[in-house]
């Protein structure tokens, strides 16, 4: 049989399972990468969107948000505001995943002789390398405000890190958003509804110590509280957080690998499963 009458399956036949994922994921990585090339505007989650959020919280509601423990706002908003530019990726995945689906580009996938993690995975890892932008953008625009990192190159290092790892997870809940939803105008209804509380309801942006009894403990076990207190206690920064007595605040960096774990062994094989489903 020549080259030029192998069939797909003919090609992958001789690959071991793991080397055709591996090979799969490459490809719809850079499938991925190369739409965002052609569309570039679709980075605006992770480029204007964050400038924008630190901007006017630094300078239009920063100076009426006391930090318990002094130090400057500017400081503290940088650790929360990593977190709340990585996490709103998920809603994007989303409506990606969606669209997708809509298009009927799922359904010429599974025609391939491709593993079925290997479609997940890649969009995943395609909006991991967005999310690096996001927090190099976030950095930027700290540096630029007044913020510093004086924890030390290995403490930032650390910092960027978990926040990458936490974001990541987090995109395999908006892969599993986007499975079970029909069109990409819900999904951006539905990552708005969900993601966003999620934030604000944390000590992101304000410490919890100002936030109504009830509401503490929610705010306190908030994954996002955990993550914004293990960037600004990794960078030096001010963490009013370390002065409340529950766990996570107490232990946020190892919170921060939990949660993600958590996410990592729930959504990624829901994501497959759910993906598999509609296979059929």
């Amino acid at each position: 049989m020549t080259a030029a009458t192998l069939s797909p399956a003919d090609l992958t036949a001789d690959r071991s399972p793991f080397a055709q994922f591996l090979g799969d994921v490459w490809v719809l990585t850079k499938r991925s990468l190369a739409r965002i090339r052609r569309e570039p505007e679709t980075l605006s989650d992770v480029t204007i969107q964050p400038v924008m959020f630190v901007l006017m919280f630094a300078y239009v509601f920063g100076g009426a948000i006391g930090i318990p423990g002094g130090g400057s706002y500017h400081s503290y908003l940088i650790g929360g505001m990593l977190g709340m530019s990585l996490a709103q990726t998920a809603p994007g995945t989303a409506v990606a995943v969606v669209s997708d689906m809509e298009t009927g580009l799922i359904d010429r996938f599974r025609s391939l002789p491709m593993s079925r993690a290997a479609v997940l995975t890649a969009r995943t890892l395609a909006d991991l390398l967005t999310q690096v932008i996001g927090a190099a953008v976030v950095a930027l625009v700290g540096l630029a405000i007044g913020w510093r990192i004086t924890g030390g190159a290995g403490g930032a290092i650390e910092a960027f890190a978990l926040a990458l790892l936490f974001g990541y997870a987090f995109t395999w809940a908006g892969v599993c958003l986007g499975m079970v939803l029909r069109s990409p105008e819900v999904a951006q209804q539905a990552g708005f509804i969900i993601f966003l509380p999620l934030t604000f309801i944390s000590s992101a942006f304000v410490p919890t110590q100002g936030m109504p009894g009830w509401l503490q403990p929610v705010a306190e076990w908030n994954p996002m509280s955990s993550l914004a207190a293990a960037c600004r206690q990794l960078f030096g920064n001010p963490n009013p957080a370390s002065a409340v007595h529950a766990w996570p605040e107490q232990h946020p960096e190892l919170a921060v690998i939990c949660w993600a774990a958590a996410m990592l062994v729930v959504f990624a094989p829901l994501a497959v499963h759910l993906y598999r489903t509609k296979a059929h």
